[in-house]
């Protein structure tokens, strides 16, 4: 399964005080806090971190139809910066872990899910054509007439992400 989030930077400066009282310990754990009181720039960790307990809900609501505010449910640990851009991550909910990679960009950021380590290697940005929406809302790529595939839609502000998991056996 996948699940993603982009974050615009821009509209979030704009209309988001993540420094207002409350606002972190609304969202963060604990360490999540830590991590975002200690990094060179708190901001991006806010957003970062937003993005991939975003990303992981998409693939907990797919799983369990279930909607929910549970942010401090989606617990972020083993965050490593593998460059400048591209940060890799978990995120544990309930029982269940999940796998993030995250592309920081200077106007957004952007977060793939899986929850399997390997499927992060085959996710892809697709167009955003032959979407299907079930009774939950939940989107589906139509690939054949009767075959639907999992695919995980996510707009904000000026970006638009859509991502699905393509194995080498579903190009041929």
């Amino acid at each position: 399964m996948i699940g993603n989030d982009v974050v615009d930077l821009w509209q979030t400066r704009h209309e988001s005080n993540w420094q207002r009282k409350g606002f972190l310990e609304k969202l963060f754990t604990n360490q999540e806090q830590l991590l975002i009181n200690h990094h060179s720039d708190p901001e991006i960790m806010v957003w970062l971190l937003w993005s991939m307990k975003e990303a992981v809900y998409k693939i907990y609501n797919r799983e369990t139809k279930i909607r929910a505010y549970i942010p401090k449910n989606l617990v972020c640990s083993n965050i490593s910066f593998l460059n400048n851009n591209s940060i890799h991550g978990q995120v544990n909910c309930n029982e269940n872990r999940y796998y993030t990679k995250s592309y920081l960009d200077n106007d957004y950021i952007h977060t793939i899910a899986t929850n399997t380590p390997g499927d992060l290697n085959n996710a892809v940005e697709i167009e955003n054509k032959n979407i299907k929406k079930d009774e939950y809302g939940i989107p589906y790529l139509q690939m054949l007439p009767d075959k639907l595939h999992d695919v995980s839609i996510s707009h904000h502000g000026r970006f638009e992400k859509v991502v699905t998991i393509l194995k080498a056996s579903k190009l041929k």
